[in-house]
């Protein structure tokens, strides 16, 4: 369940500078990262042969996909804010992206979130949001971005 839960351009920019919450740990498990090897045609062994990496890759293990850990964003997002009113939200762009640390097999994964700027785009709402993938028990993020998207309230 959602932290918070926003319904207007108004109720969000109340949250501007401030950290919004931080969602659930999510496991990210051998089958997720062979799938998304499948659907994103990157079978590079480090991702996909647990035998081969237990010797050759420097982490002995498989690590997910760098975008296998963007492309969770969106799930993890809706642990933290719950939006009403809301006609469609597009993703409109990551900057100032960067992976810090790679995402082994089984590791648990989560998100924390500040907003950043919210800006009114003639009735469109474009939100940038601080990001960073947390995993669990290693003090150094997965990832760390400003990720925009853009909401279109009723």
């Amino acid at each position: 369940m959602a932290q918070l839960t926003i319904g207007s351009y108004d109720e969000f920019e109340k949250y501007v500078g401030k950290e919004l919450g931080v969602s659930e740990y999510l496991q990210i498990t051998q089958d997720q990262i062979n799938k998304f090897a499948d659907a994103t045609l990157d079978h590079q062994w480090i991702h996909t042969d647990p035998e081969r990496a237990k010797t050759e890759s420097p982490f002995k293990s498989t690590i997910a996909h760098g975008y296998l850990t963007i492309s969770v964003l969106p799930h993890l997002w809706e642990q933290i804010v719950d939006f009403k009113n809301v006609k469609l939200m597009v993703n409109y762009g990551i900057e100032k992206l960067k992976f810090n640390q790679a995402v082994l097999v089984n590791n648990e994964l989560r998100m924390r979130a500040k907003l950043v700027d919210l800006k009114n785009l003639r009735g469109t709402t474009k939100a940038t949001l601080g990001i960073f993938i947390e995993i669990k028990d290693n003090p150094k993020p997965a990832l760390e971005a400003e990720i925009v998207f853009l909401y279109h309230f009723h």
